[in-house]
């Protein structure tokens, strides 16, 4: 049997991830292979972590990703925190934050979740109210829920832990780089990231950053296995600490990605190239003027489909700014219309889950998928789909309202 070269058809990828790879970030892949304690290559070690350091906006000494997905590197944190019988809160407003109750459970940990509708998020003073409650040794909770369009806010959250000597742990896959992460005045300890949504750059690296709270807790597990623990060790961790990944033990990861490289892995040579160049394109751009540029196309997408008559889903006062999720309307077969955008027009937004699955749109507007052309292109291809499935929309207007957008944008920067 033979097999044709590889040949995928070119999409307009407007989901939630994974996203348009950046066309600078595929060629760095194609750079040669270097060897991993290559000096060239443990020089690019280095670069990346300072660069992973700036956009997480943090000063921590640690910052460095995880080879596989997002969720390796969410796994990579909690299992090498975590102690059996370890009492964690997971305030659940999404798919994710079942996720996180899982991972932790699976690691022995005693978790409390609270559960607010999906659509909505969190009062940060009831997230506060239940820590006092239940005095959790961490909380561990989703920034950007990508199944909901929602974004919980952090700040005040992350002071009430500080003050009450609580770990927090933040799944920000959908966020980083494409709006506010800031990782040290928000007072979080541990961050995760992902490359597929807002860094533009293949699934298969998860940035991550850490403080030196979550530090000591590793340090002070791997004393207790060695029997070299002191007793201010063993405040941190029990004499018999339970088995964890070696593949995700941080403490090991530490040493490979600290000056002494000791051998863990051998690192995703091309991707690290990617996620390097991801990250200076981020830089480059800026971090403001990027937020900015997410948060323009993300009006101009809104305008369109409020003007082409459809209803969001969710408030707009805890929107996430890289989905906007959009309510079916009633007698409409959801994935049938996504279907024919994919067939007819190669764009491809997303479904839902859970309660929210055939009720909801997901369009993503991230990193390089976050384009004025590609916003007029869905919306364009959206509206013609739904008329062809007899929904009643304003037509014409669609464009038109995103178009105003874009014009009111460049009167008020060269006003």
């Amino acid at each position: 049997m033979s097999f044709l070269e590889l040949n995928t058809p070119l999409r307009t990828i407007m989901t939630p991830g994974p996203v348009e790879v950046d066309p600078r970030v595929l060629r760095a892949m194609s750079t040669p292979i270097l060897g991993q304690f290559d000096p060239a290559f443990t020089g690019i070690m280095n670069e990346v972590m300072e660069m992973v350091r700036q956009v997480f906006q943090t000063k921590n000494e640690w910052a460095f990703p995880i080879d596989g997905t997002s969720r390796a590197g969410i796994e990579a944190v909690l299992c090498s925190i975590i102690e059996p019988g370890d009492s964690v809160l997971v305030p659940i407003f999404g798919r994710f934050g079942h996720l996180l109750t899982e991972l932790c459970e699976r690691y022995g940990a005693d978790v409390h979740t609270m559960e607010c509708q999906w659509g909505e998020v969190f009062d940060p003073q009831e997230v506060i109210a239940e820590m006092k409650k239940i005095a959790p040794k961490m909380v561990a909770i989703v920034h950007g829920e990508t199944s909901t369009g929602c974004m919980q806010p952090l700040k005040e959250i992350g002071r009430a832990c500080r003050e009450m000597d609580v770990l927090l742990v933040v799944d920000a896959v959908a966020t980083i780089g494409g709006t506010e992460v800031k990782t040290d005045e928000w007072c979080i300890d541990a961050v995760i990231g992902g490359t597929q949504k807002c860094l533009s750059v293949p699934s298969g690296m998860a940035p991550i950053t850490y403080n030196k709270r979550i530090e000591r807790i590793i340090l002070a597990r791997k004393k207790v296995e060695r029997g070299i623990a002191t007793e201010a060790d063993k405040q941190f961790i029990p004499a018999a600490p339970s088995i964890i990944s070696n593949y995700f033990d941080l403490s090991q990861l530490q040493d490979y990605w600290s000056p002494r490289r000791l051998n863990h892995h051998t690192e995703a040579t091309s991707m690290l190239y990617a996620l390097r160049e991801g990250l200076r394109i981020v830089l480059q751009e800026g971090l403001e003027a990027r937020f900015e540029r997410h948060r323009l196309h993300e009006r101009a997408l809104v305008a369109g489909l409020e003007g082409m008559g459809l209803k969001l889903f969710g408030e707009k006062k805890w929107k996430l700014p890289t989905v906007t999720c959009v309510q079916v309307p009633e007698g409409i077969n959801a994935d049938e219309v996504r279907s024919m955008l994919l067939s007819e027009f190669g764009v491809e937004i997303a479904s839902s889950f859970g309660p929210l699955h055939g009720k909801i749109w997901r369009i993503g507007t991230m990193g390089y998928s976050c384009r004025k052309e590609n916003i007029l292109f869905v919306l364009a291809a959206f509206e013609a789909v739904l008329i062809r499935r007899g929904v009643a929309v304003h037509a014409g207007r669609a464009l038109q309202a995103a178009l105003d957008t874009y014009e009111k944008q460049v009167v008020c920067t060269h006003g």
